[in-house]
């Protein structure tokens, strides 16, 4: 992984509870994902420990295991990668954070419900730290907002943008995949697909929102989010 790891530390200061592996650059999709599967069957056997991997990707859509063949509109643009984690089309590039999670939830509490709502969780405690209110939606899957300055849908529905995906795995119990959020990449690469099949509302960052944040920046607040929705989950 190349890695740069930063352990969280419980507060009563015993051994570290999640590893947290940061790779700079661009890191590989099919690299990532032997990494991930080794992490996730070292962690099931008791070899390792949790870990968070934060990083970027080249540009690349990735094809979940619900994708439609006819949301890839411009299967030419960018490589193309189908992958084992729930969902479907989805865009990764730079600019976008991408937070891989290998977490054991024997550990944790079995219910795959309760894990994805606490990755939303995750993801809208993180993006309140920037005072973006992040909001999910029954039957669309990720984190939108709301964006009453542009115009309503056709059929009078508010326009509301997403600003984060999620797509999991799970293993013997331990997750791989995750989450990515739009920091600032380029979003005219969200036009080569569908994404996630949800055609007439937008994708934005928090760049496009108008915060001039950086990737540490939300490094830090993803951090701090993760210990109050995500350490115990």
């Amino acid at each position: 992984m190349a890695p740069i790891v930063q352990p969280v530390l419980r507060l009563d200061g015993a051994e570290p509870l999640v590893e947290w592996i940061t790779s700079p650059g661009l890191t590989g999709y099919e690299t990532a994902v032997a990494e991930m599967e080794a992490r996730a069957e070292a962690i099931a056997a008791g070899m390792a420990g949790e870990a968070v991997w934060l990083l970027e990707h080249p540009p690349l859509y990735t094809a979940g295991t619900s994708a439609k063949p006819a949301d890839l509109t411009d299967p030419e643009r960018f490589p193309v990668f189908e992958t084992n984690r729930g969902g479907q089309y989805t865009y990764h590039g730079p600019g976008q954070r991408v937070a891989y999670v290998m977490l054991d939830l024997n550990r944790r509490r079995r219910d795959i419900r309760a894990f994805v709502a606490a990755l939303e969780a995750w993801i809208i405690a993180t993006l309140a730290e920037f005072n973006i209110r992040g909001e999910v939606r029954e039957g669309r899957v990720g984190v939108w907002v709301a964006r009453p300055e542009k115009p309503p849908l056709p059929d009078g529905t508010p326009r509301e943008d997403k600003i984060a995906a999620i797509g999991i795995r799970l293993r013997k119990w331990v997750s791989f995949h995750g989450i990515s959020i739009n920091v600032d990449p380029d979003l005219s690469h969200f036009d080569g697909i569908v994404p996630c099949g949800i055609t007439g509302h937008g994708v934005t960052s928090l760049v496009d929102l108008g915060l001039p944040v950086t990737m540490d920046d939300l490094d830090l607040a993803l951090r701090r989010s993760f210990a109050k929705t995500l350490s115990a989950a």
